[in-house]
């Protein structure tokens, strides 16, 4: 039985000024009784979350279609003329490889020049992080980017950027959502274009995003001696296939071989089941090539080109995948040793990275007295902090474990492009020093500590699987556990409600972060725990963060059996096992 508030909802649809594909597709659900599919169709507009607008596409409010669409473009489009008056007003809009992304783009467009603002449109599909470059190189007041990363395939997405070139954060995304709540009717939305509004871009902006991302090279040397380093690239199928290529090229690699089977852009990601590095099994043909060839590397980016997965050879020679933790903190490790190899620290310098992600980045940064923030997850976050610090401190690079990461302040979100490009030139640094990636970071942990992570990701879709995420963060909230693997838990930090709790001593402090539904752990051995619903996709994170002293390269392999028999042990206890 449909409730009633979602039944009113569908015969609005119904009866409303919508086009008879989206009708048709709304009563054939209705013909087939099915109730729940309706009811996840209509029971919410969808939201600016972490990731903006994100949904399965097809018909109803709670889904990605030219209408939920075209409300958040009016709404968006409502409040830049609010903020930027008697100005000429300009946006830039980008697209992924994913079914409809392209339409979606171009209603997008469309609702933009019907209501007077220009439009800087790519004419072909183009990475994220270019799209965030593009609006501060070319004077834009706002951007989007159609995209749903790397969710599966029956997903897309709506990115909206401000002039900075970073996702819309507070105040700006409630009031945008504020804007699309006064539109009653999609009578309110402007569909009609103006085409003179309309400009088309491409090379122009390709070669001037480039030439950034080349100045981010720091060793030239080495790289002119390891030209041919060999690395294996796939795109997954996404938009990376148009960048990552070039810029290899262009900081002097010479020996790139992409992977066939996942090089043309397509939507339906033939070739995996979902287009996510973070996921062994999106990576496993490039790894099979890496094999073949007695390759050095191995690198994967979604399919809008913001998440970067690598795979390297461990001590015994065999690829293994690296996680988002190793690799930023492989990457902050590098960028600070070039900085202080370069003379360049001055004391004003800073690194930035999330609160679930690794706390080795912040031993990495004390150690040569950088500066380091903490943010809530999602990279709009860590651009407010790079704005807000524009002229009085040097951002030099910052990342988050969920393969995202950033260096150098002229992208302002995470960058697969320029990240592809730092990483291949980490590993032929390690190389012309005698060294694979691995046994840098294996270095890298006898000298910080051995630190190591496991995320548990599980999935509750539709209505009830929101009720049922809920249900979990309010009995983690009320019955917090005493001990984890054997340590007492002495601090819990609730990031809803802005408090941190000593357990020991009962003191309580106000967190200096907007309200975010995380919840954390640190128990009295420096083991880390935090429970976070996504905001992006239908699942509830944990992040489990151990560590240990590494005396040497040979006690590697027993420390870290040691680091995953205590991660299995708090699994356990919290019955996430």
């Amino acid at each position: 039985m449909i409730e009633t508030s979602i039944r009113q909802k569908i015969d609005s649809w119904l009866s409303g000024n919508y086009d008879e594909a989206t009708k048709a597709e709304i009563r054939e659900l209705l013909d087939k009784n099915e109730d729940d599919a309706l009811a996840d169709a209509f029971y919410k507009d969808l939201e600016f979350g972490t990731g903006g607008l994100r949904g399965i596409m097809g018909a109803g409010s709670n889904r990605m279609n030219r209408y939920t669409l075209g409300m958040a473009t009016q709404g968006l489009c409502n409040y830049l003329k609010q903020n930027f008056p008697d100005q000429q007003i300009k946006v830039a809009i980008a697209h992924d490889s994913r079914n409809n992304s392209d339409k979606f783009a171009r209603v997008t467009a469309d609702i933009f020049s019907a209501n007077d603002i220009k439009v800087y449109l790519f004419e072909a599909l183009r990475p994220t992080p270019e799209l965030s470059f593009a609006i501060r190189h070319l004077g834009c007041q706002s951007g989007v980017v159609i995209t749903a990363s790397h969710n599966p395939k029956e997903y897309n997405g709506y990115k909206a950027y401000w002039n900075d070139g970073g996702q819309v954060v507070a105040p700006h995304d409630k009031n945008i959502i504020a804007e699309v709540n006064k539109i009653t009717s999609i009578d309110d939305v402007k569909f009609e274009a103006k085409p003179e509004n309309i400009e088309m871009v491409s090379e122009e902006v390709d070669n001037a995003y480039l030439e950034r991302v080349q100045s981010l090279s720091i060793s030239q040397d080495a790289i002119k001696r390891q030209q041919d380093l060999k690395v294996v690239y796939t795109p997954i199928h996404g938009t990376g296939i148009t960048l990552v290529p070039k810029v290899l090229e262009r900081f002097g690699f010479k020996n790139i071989h992409v992977v066939a089977e996942q090089a043309e852009p397509n939507g339906n990601f033939p070739t995996v089941v979902y287009p996510n590095p973070e996921e062994k099994e999106a990576m496993t043909l490039a790894m099979k090539k890496a094999e073949e060839l007695d390759a050095d590397l191995v690198l994967a980016t979604d399919p809008d080109s913001d998440r970067v997965g690598i795979a390297v050879k461990n001590l015994k020679g065999e690829f293994v995948l690296l996680n988002g933790n190793q690799t930023g903190s492989l990457l902050i490790n590098y960028l600070l040793q070039a900085w202080q190899k370069a003379d360049k620290l001055t004391g004003k310098e800073y690194v930035v990275k999330t609160i679930v992600t690794t706390d080795l980045i912040k031993k990495i940064a004390d150690s040569y007295n950088v500066k380091m923030y903490e943010t809530l997850t999602g990279f709009k976050y860590i651009a407010a902090i790079i704005r807000e610090l524009e002229g009085k401190e040097t951002y030099i690079g910052g990342g988050e474990e969920s393969y995202g990461y950033l260096a150098g302040d002229f992208v302002r979100d995470k960058d697969a492009i320029s990240s592809c490009a730092l990483i291949a030139e980490m590993a032929a640094v390690a190389k012309d020093n005698g060294q694979s990636l691995y046994e840098m970071m294996v270095e890298m942990y006898s000298k910080y500590g051995f630190y190591k992570e496991e995320l548990v990701s599980i999935t509750k879709k539709g209505m009830r699987g929101a009720e049922e995420i809920q249900q979990m963060m309010s009995e983690m909230r009320s019955n917090p556990p005493q001990t984890l693997a054997g340590s007492k838990v002495a601090v819990v930090s609730d990031y809803k409600f802005s408090t941190r709790k000593n357990l020991q001593t009962g003191e309580e402090s106000k967190l200096d972060l907007e309200s975010s539904n995380v919840l954390q752990y640190l128990t009295e051995d420096g083991s880390k725990i935090s429970a976070r619903p996504s905001g992006t996709e239908p699942k509830i994170k944990f992040y489990i963060s151990v560590n240990e002293p590494l005396s040497s390269k040979e006690d590697f392999d027993a420390t870290e059996q040691k680091l995953k028999q205590k991660i299995d042990q708090i699994l356990g206890e919290l019955k996430l096992k």
